[in-house]
């Protein structure tokens, strides 16, 4: 059974994807961008960007019925190295623990706003 997970973001329906897919007992949450999705609007600091990725992806994850500790796989794009020592340590206290397979990749990101993309795939315990 197929389950599509949206967090209602215009830019879902414009590009033709959804937040994440539930397949199974797997779950693949497309890379999600800082914007806080209740007011579209992007903080500037890399910091509060990691932070409402990771909260908009716990939702997607919670809506088809998974929790962060089933995280087995994450994605980290960035687009200044230096960002890296910023984000570690807020990815950590998420993660530390559920210790996901994960690649880091400095890269532009399709906004200038945009600061860090994170991608997460789920696998049910």
């Amino acid at each position: 059974m197929r389950k599509l997970i949206s967090t209602g973001s215009p830019f879902e329906k414009a590009a033709g994807y959804s937040r994440a897919v539930v397949q199974g007992d797997w779950c693949f949450v497309a890379g999600t961008t800082g914007y806080d999705y209740a007011t579209m609007t992007m903080p500037e600091s890399v910091e509060a960007q990691t932070r409402n990725c990771l909260a908009t992806i716990a939702k997607a994850l919670a809506d088809g019925g998974f929790a962060m500790a089933d995280v087995v796989r994450t994605h980290y794009y960035i687009t200044h190295a230096a960002y890296a020592d910023v984000v570690f340590p807020i990815v950590g206290e998420t993660f530390g623990d559920i210790r996901p397979a994960a690649t880091m990749v400095v890269c532009g990101l399709t906004k200038p706003e945009m600061k860090i993309e994170i991608e997460v795939t789920a696998l049910k315990r």
